[in-house]
């Protein structure tokens, strides 16, 4: 992420270094306040304003995004070069994981077509129970309950 900010013409501050390292090594979307937190670690003097204008220009260019929580508060997390960013988050632990969404320009045409509108952005978002998290609940999620109910007596 470094490398990218430098190449868009901006500096790298001991703030923003520490913002980037923070986004970095997470593995779960952090709201900007634990991002002030954790980047204090690494540079006590940061603060809340940078952490946001940092945040912001990391997801401008496309390096991070935001993701939207139960709770209705947003998280960042790290966009993999090369992937589209949709994710998937675990609703117990709160990791994210992004994974490829195939077919889903088509569907978007078809949207535009039935609604007249202009799709400018989108994203997608899943929720459910991460392999980890299924293991330490008994295995046993939702579609798994569903199929307990459907199965004949």
């Amino acid at each position: 992420m470094t490398q990218e900010l430098s190449a868009a013409g901006f500096r790298l501050t001991r703030p923003r270094r520490a913002v980037l390292c923070v986004v970095a090594e997470a593995t779960c979307p952090l709201t900007p306040a634990e991002v002030h937190e954790q980047a204090q670690v690494h540079y006590p003097q940061v603060g809340l304003v940078t952490v946001y204008r940092t945040l912001e220009l990391l997801a401008e260019l496309g390096l991070v995004r935001r993701l939207h929580t139960e709770g209705g508060c947003h998280g960042y997390v790290r966009v993999a070069m090369g992937e589209a960013g949709h994710h998937l988050v675990c609703t117990s632990c709160h990791r994210a994981v992004e994974f490829p969404c195939t077919g889903l320009e088509e569907t978007l045409v078809e949207v535009e077509r039935l609604t007249g509108f202009s799709v400018q952005e989108h994203w997608l978002e899943l929720f459910g129970l991460c392999p980890a998290c299924q293991a330490k609940e008994g295995g046993g999620g939702k579609r798994d309950e569903e199929k307990d109910d459907e199965s004949p007596s």
